[in-house]
């Protein structure tokens, strides 16, 4: 028996699948899966209807076996405003930008019925934006937060369908809870663990929400000029995200303002009475190691305390240690796997012929305007946190003057988010 009764996901991508997999067969709970009405939604359903409501999980190595599996789902709910019923807990699996709307479209009745809500993708604040839309909808569910997603999901064929392929997993996920040590968290752990996955129980949500290495890596990382002008102009050249310049964007300056950014978010965590990150060991112990000989342990054990300028030499040194995967098996000609190759996308033509940005960096311009907006409300300075939004706002708005007449996506409006902003000051407020 467990504590999650009836389980509802919201999202139709593949963690959608993964998770349902798990749940259903791990947890033993009835399991729906509702999403929103679009063109690759209604891909993923047609398919869905034509497997009979069979989901199913492979794994790329064999020792996340754990992971695999099928499952028949027990309800499916092609429009969120259709779902009905009584569902205990709902996982959201869609991006954190997406969670008012998605609780906007579900009926009321659904959303007081419900006891726990889970964030598998929150972003800093999430937490207390979701609590603060329940509570004024007259709904007092506990509401979860995960640092993040468990691993790397990808459809099996590359387009929407029941059957996905999970290639890689994470060694270890934070969690946190507005209800504390509860027996939702104590489950949602167990289950994690039962898969190899550790899970640290964090005091506050938002510590496990700035634990996501998203929020310090991936603003300088796009937001600098190479970058932009990757995303947005037309390169001659293909660019790699994690390359140094000139194939990609990393030079000591952008590393200056990764390390800076870093200091801004772990003062902002600490104004909220919790525990930042030491960002050098969050790097290679809970994202992708590198070999000792590259980056001493000793270093990485005293790296908050060292000057800044030893700061910035090992997160570069990290990053050109990673410009090959130091853990592979070299080819004949002694060449390791190039790790680094990770193309910067290009904006794009989306299938209703609007110009859309790829998901990096559209979903961190929302997280990084989130970490802003709170900052002020506390009045925690962040100026390289406004400079790398000031890079990124300026370029939306050169490339929308640069394709006169053309059609663009909400993701080329400059925003300040201040409907979600206003909910989750408001509960920091009440907090305090």
């Amino acid at each position: 028996m467990n504590d999650f009764g009836r389980v509802l996901i919201a999202g139709t991508g593949p963690t959608s699948v993964q998770l349902a997999v798990m749940m259903k067969n791990r947890l033993g709970c009835a399991v729906g899966i509702a999403g929103r009405e679009s063109h690759r939604s209604e891909t993923f359903f047609s398919a869905l209807a034509q497997s009979g409501g069979v989901l199913r999980v492979d794994v790329q190595n064999d020792t996340h076996h754990e992971l695999a599996g099928e499952c028949a789902l027990d309800e499916v709910f092609r429009r969120y405003e259709s779902v009905n019923g009584e569902w205990r807990t709902l996982v959201l699996t869609v991006t954190a930008d997406a969670y008012v709307a998605v609780l906007d479209r579900l009926d009321r009745s659904v959303l007081r019925r419900l006891g726990c809500v889970v964030l598998v993708s929150p972003t800093f604040g999430s937490n207390s934006l979701v609590r603060n839309y329940l509570r004024r909808q007259g709904a007092n569910a506990e509401v979860v937060s995960f640092s993040s997603y468990l691993g790397d999901t990808r459809w099996w064929d590359g387009s929407p369908s029941p059957h996905v392929l999970t290639a890689g997993v994470k060694r270890k996920l934070y969690l946190g809870s507005s209800d504390g040590r509860s027996g939702g968290v104590d489950g949602l752990g167990g289950l994690h663990e039962q898969l190899g996955i550790a899970v640290e129980v964090m005091d506050r949500p938002v510590e496990a929400e700035s634990r996501n290495i998203s929020l310090y890596v991936h603003p300088p990382l796009f937001m600098n000029e190479v970058s932009l002008n990757a995303v947005f102009g037309e390169p001659e050249h293909t660019k790699y995200v994690y390359k140094l310049f000139p194939e990609g964007p990393i030079t000591p300056s952008l590393i200056r303002d990764m390390v800076a950014q870093w200091k801004e978010l772990t003062a902002l965590v600490a104004k909220m009475g919790a525990t930042g990150v030491n960002l050098l060991r969050f790097m290679v112990e809970d994202s992708y190691p590198v070999r000792p000989e590259s980056v001493r342990p000793e270093d990485i054990d005293r790296f908050e305390q060292l000057p800044l300028i030893h700061q910035e030499y090992l997160v570069y040194v990290r990053y050109a240690s990673l410009l090959v995967d130091p853990f592979s098996e070299p080819d004949e000609n002694g060449r390791y796997f190039d790790f680094s190759a990770i193309p910067i996308r290009p904006i794009f033509v989306d299938s209703a012929g609007e110009w859309d940005v790829p998901r990096m960096p559209k979903e961190d311009y929302y997280r990084t305007k989130i970490i802003q907006g709170v900052a002020r409300h506390l009045g925690s300075p962040c100026p390289t946190i406004d400079t790398l939004l000031t890079n990124y706002e300026e370029k939306l708005i050169r490339a929308t003057q640069a394709r006169p007449g053309e059609r663009f996506s909400d993701a080329f409006l400059v925003q300040d988010f201040d409907d979600d902003l206003s909910m989750i000051r408001a509960e920091i407020s009440g907090a305090q």
